[in-house]
Formats: C-alpha cells, sequence, structure tokens
C-alpha cells in the first residue's frame, strides 16, 4: 500500500509540474525575467504550492504518525546558516541558469527533455560532489 501511494502522489506531482509549464525552461526563466518579458503565470503556481504546504504541515504538526500508520518526521531546525544560505544561493542560480529545478527537471527528463539530462546530470555531480567536501571538512581528527 505504501508504494503505491507513493507512486500515486508522485504521479500526481509530476503532472501538476508538466500541467504547470514548471518543465519548460523558458517558462521558468520568462517567470524569472522581471525586468524584460515578465510572465507572472508560475506565481500562481507557487502561491499555489504554498498554501497547500502550509496547509499540510498545520496538520502534520499535530500527529505523530502519517495517514498510512508510518512515523511522521518533520524538520527541527529552525535557524538559518551559512550551509543554508550558501545551499539556496546555489539552487537560485542554477535554477535562473538553466530554467530548471530538480523536480521539474526529472519529470523533463523522463518526458525526454535533452537539455534536462545535462541538468540532471550536472545536480548529481553537485550532490555527489557535496557529500565528497563535507566528509572532508567533518571527517573526526586522526591521532
Amino acid at each position: 500500500m505504501h508504494r503505491a501511494s507513493e507512486f500515486v502522489v508522485g504521479l500526481m506531482a509530476g503532472l501538476g509540474l508538466l500541467l504547470s509549464g514548471m518543465t519548460d525552461p523558458a517558462k521558468v526563466l520568462g517567470f524569472l525575467d522581471l525586468f524584460g518579458a515578465w510572465d507572472p503565470s508560475l506565481a500562481l503556481v507557487m502561491g499555489g504550492a504554498i498554501a497547500v504546504g502550509l496547509f499540510a504541515f498545520s496538520v502534520a504538526k499535530k500527529r505523530t504518525r502519517t495517514f498510512l500508520g508510518g512515523a511522521l518526521y518533520l524538520p527541527e531546525a529552525q535557524q538559518i546558516d551559512k550551509p543554508l544560505v550558501i545551499g539556496g544561493l546555489l539552487f537560485g542560480a542554477g535554477w535562473g541558469l538553466a530554467g530548471f529545478c530538480p523536480g521539474p527537471a526529472l519529470v523533463a527528463l523522463a518526458a525526454g527533455h535533452p537539455k534536462a539530462a545535462a541538468f540532471v546530470a550536472a545536480m548529481i555531480a553537485g550532490m555527489l560532489l557535496c557529500d565528497v567536501l563535507d566528509r572532508r571538512l567533518h571527517r573526526a581528527p586522526t591521532a
């Protein structure tokens, strides 16, 4: 049952990304072009996502188990720290340069868009590099 619900939720999210235009880099870049031919349509998509998220988190905060009975883990961090700021800047720069963010890029990749393949490859390389750097920076000193 868990896998089936994961599949259905993922399918709905992917369809939502396709229908909203989030998988089209030109549409995304048009939204980010505030001083040119600005396309405000994705602001409605983001507003809808924020509204759903606010509702979902308000319900989730009151629960200790998921609706299917699994343990419910919510983020505990409350502060803005250096890794969060750097990650946000890198995420925004990648989104602005390529017109993709991770979720829509995966949907576009599944739809066969070549630019999405390049983005996903770069995203995976960045994740691996981040993991390597994180391990080196937080490695316990040897005696």
